[in-house]
């Protein structure tokens, strides 16, 4: 994060404070190559190479706890394409978190005609972007039981399109939350992509998860969580344009000039939902956090040697404390290739054309055709 802003992070959310501080921080069978480091290029693609697309929205009804939610997610399809295998596009989770950021590449990587061809859905986390947000007690498992339901519930998308050789894609903590199912034999996909992955919320990364702030923590959960302070709060920090701008121009994108008004107000929407503040109130106090440690955050990856290609993008312009969660992933066990590409935290939404290559790269370099 930038000088101007208060707190430093491994994620994007969206909490501007005044204290300033130094920016911190197939069937087709998957082939294991030895462990690669690359600096990302420029696509070379042409633009007759690439097919048109078809795009479906719905939402799918997510059962968890005697309550069904509602689950907005995307399918994009190229025409025409009679055989094609599956990836699942997961946002990063911030409190602007949504299918959008993975739209343009999605639809990029769809349209190519290559050895493999692709189709993708993108899904909207619980309490965020388009799907219900619901008062619940959100926490790492809540979030991690639901992809694994998105996956594997007989009646999910997923399963009813057919998963047996699904890559899974995701940025920020939805890669480390897909790493760490997958450690734990919950989900079973062929191959992990993780773009610009991080593992510690907005406060703990900076001050620490002793006794004394996991109680402040719990406070500012519990305030944020409220009726009327809450919501008085949740504007103040986070659902104001000032803010987003704020903190895109800061660290979630590398270039100031990409931040648009367009993007801002359309996030600035997604931040007045109803329901809209309790995932980002989990996620900014380390409830979301899927691992605890830098230790830990290696150790999901070496769980994985052998068993599934997993790739690793990193960006060039990450904040401080997010770099250096990526780097310690350059060369580490379990990561069979590794790639810096431009951009901050969401280079998937900044630089889409550069990441959808790199993507690409890996998906036709990882799956032999039949």
């Amino acid at each position: 994060m930038a000088a101007s802003a208060a707190f430093s992070i491994s994620s994007p959310p969206f909490v501007p404070f005044t204290t300033k501080i130094r920016r911190p921080f197939l069937l087709l069978t998957p082939k294991y190559p030895k462990p690669v480091s690359v600096r990302a290029s420029v696509s070379s693609i042409s633009i007759d190479e690439k097919l048109p697309v078809q795009t479906k929205t719905s939402n799918w009804q997510w059962k968890f706890k005697g309550n069904s939610i509602g689950i907005y997610y995307e399918e994009h399809e190229r025409e025409k394409c009679e055989s094609a295998k599956n990836i699942l596009m997961i946002p990063t989770i911030s409190d602007v978190s949504t299918v959008e950021e993975w739209r343009s590449v999605a639809k990029d990587i769809v349209q190519r005609d290559g050895d493999v061809n692709w189709r993708a859905t993108i899904v909207d986390w619980p309490g965020l972007g388009y799907s219900a947000r619901p008062k619940m007690d959100y926490d790492t498992d809540v979030m991690e039981k639901f992809v694994v339901d998105f996956m594997n519930s007989p009646e999910s998308p997923m399963s009813q399109s057919g998963n047996d050789d699904l890559v899974i894609i995701g940025g920020g903590h939805a890669a480390t939350l897909a790493l760490r199912a997958t450690q734990r034999g919950l989900l079973k996909p062929s191959a992990i992509a993780a773009v610009a992955p991080t593992w510690a919320g907005p406060l703990p990364i900076v001050f620490g998860r002793d006794s004394s702030m996991v109680s402040r923590y719990g406070m500012l959960r519990g305030t944020l969580r409220a009726p009327g302070v809450g919501w008085m709060m949740y504007n103040m920090l986070v659902s104001n344009e000032k803010s987003i701008e704020s903190q895109y121009k800061s660290h979630v994108y590398a270039d100031q000039t990409n931040v648009t008004d367009a993007i801002i107000q359309s996030r600035y929407e997604l931040t007045k939902q109803k329901g809209s503040r309790y995932v980002p109130a989990a996620f900014l106090t380390g409830l979301l956090d899927p691992v605890s440690s830098r230790e830990e955050f290696l150790q999901l990856f070496a769980d994985l040697e052998g068993k599934l290609p997993v790739m690793v993008m990193s960006t060039k312009g990450a904040p401080k404390r997010s770099k250096a969660e990526m780097e310690a992933l350059r060369g580490a066990k379990g990561v069979s290739k590794f790639v810096e590409v431009e951009g901050a935290l969401l280079p998937q939404e900044e630089y889409p054309s550069l990441v959808a290559q790199e993507l690409y790269n890996f998906l036709q370099e990882t799956f032999a055709k039949c």
